[in-house]
């Protein structure tokens, strides 16, 4: 069974939409953390097509979820830091069968990002990042 990963449309949408909020919505900080700053953190690989090929070459789809035909989009919540680490990983909506799990396990794992920036100094920058599922 071949996996296809939508992974790429959703997010290459996301990000064009996170584009334009910059535009519109002024700053915001929540606790010390941004939601959207002028220059956003740039994934791993330094473009959303390396980010990508990550998923697709490294996302194992849960036996659970290809046994019980689980589909759909995990959105994750993270956090990219001033040194480009990814914290607080969360699961905001979860499809289960082991796919929430697999979504957190790839954020998490998925390196050194650059961060997000405000008046040319890294800034933490919240992110939400779909990631779908598919049979």
């Amino acid at each position: 069974m071949k996996i296809k990963i939508l992974f790429s449309l959703i997010t290459l949408l996301f990000f064009g939409f996170i584009s334009k909020l910059e535009a519109q919505v002024t700053m915001s900080k929540i606790e010390g953390v941004y939601q959207v700053v002028p220059d956003m953190p740039v994934p791993p690989g330094g473009s959303m097509e390396s980010f990508i090929k990550y998923f697709q070459e490294n996302m194992k789809y849960p036996a659970l979820a290809k046994e019980k035909g689980i589909e759909g989009m995990v959105a994750v919540s993270f956090i990219v830091r001033e040194d480009g680490s990814v914290d607080e990983v969360a699961i905001l909506r979860g499809i289960g069968g082991g796919c929430d799990e697999e979504a957190h396990r790839m954020v998490r794992e998925s390196g050194k990002w650059t961060p997000g920036k405000l008046d040319g100094k890294p800034v933490a920058v919240q992110m939400r990042l779909p990631v779908q599922f598919k049979l």
